[in-house]
């Protein structure tokens, strides 16, 4: 269920909102748009009524969503959703295309640092490369951990192009996110639930990719 507040509504209106939802043992999610401020309510609404919020002040409607993605539709969040990144220098969502180009996984530092400098000038905007890699093989490479996360950083620091990394563990966040300014998911972790729970509770950026012969539904449900 989401509450959509009038144009006009206060402050403390929006806070009863909230008061109230939390005395009923229901989590809010504010979502403030331009013209309206839109409350989604998360958690077990069997005994709540639409009633019980649209006779509050400062409320012009309540709706029942439907559908099972209940935070990354459009009926909660009707606005575009824009996401800055790099001091605002590169942003999703927005007018122009965003590039994101390099190597499936960092070798060596002469490696990532000359293939940043190619990507910039081929016109991208943010560098990828991989510092941990999912191989199937265990007798393969894994990835240079942390000393290719460091080479990402100084490609960052000689070229100015933000970067992007796989996480594959909820271990891992605390580090990679030190590093990098967008976590990516890779479409193996798709459905690792407790990875997708941990991540969506730190700050950077996240880039969900889709599981192999995942749904739309599923991709949706997992942002």
């Amino acid at each position: 269920m989401i509450v959509v507040m009038k144009p006009t509504a206060t402050t403390a209106q929006i806070e009863e909102v909230f008061k109230h939802a939390a005395d009923i043992g229901v989590q809010t999610h504010p979502i403030y748009g331009q013209q309206h401020t839109v409350v989604a309510l998360v958690g077990d609404l069997t005994h709540v009524t639409r009633e019980e919020f649209n006779k509050m002040d400062g409320v012009q409607k309540t709706v029942r969503i439907q559908e099972p993605y209940k935070l990354a539709g459009r009926t909660s969040h009707p606005h575009d959703t824009t996401v800055a990144i790099a001091d605002g220098r590169v942003e999703f969502g927005g007018q122009e295309i965003v590039v994101m180009a390099g190597p499936c996984s960092v070798e060596s530092r002469d490696q990532i640092i000359e293939t940043a400098i190619a990507v910039k000038e081929a016109g991208a905007s943010i560098l990828r490369g991989g510092a941990f890699k999912p191989r199937s093989s265990p007798y393969t490479f894994q990835g240079l951990g942390e000393e290719g996360l460091r080479y990402l950083a100084e490609a960052r620091e000689q070229t100015g192009l933000p970067i992007i990394t796989e996480v594959m563990s909820v271990e891992e966040i605390p580090l990679v996110a030190e590093y990098a300014d967008i976590l990516q998911i890779g479409a193996r972790n798709n459905q690792n639930y407790s990875l997708l729970k941990a991540v969506g509770k730190q700050s950077k950026p996240v880039f969900l990719k889709r599981g192999t012969s995942g749904s739309i539904q599923e991709l949706l449900m997992g942002a």
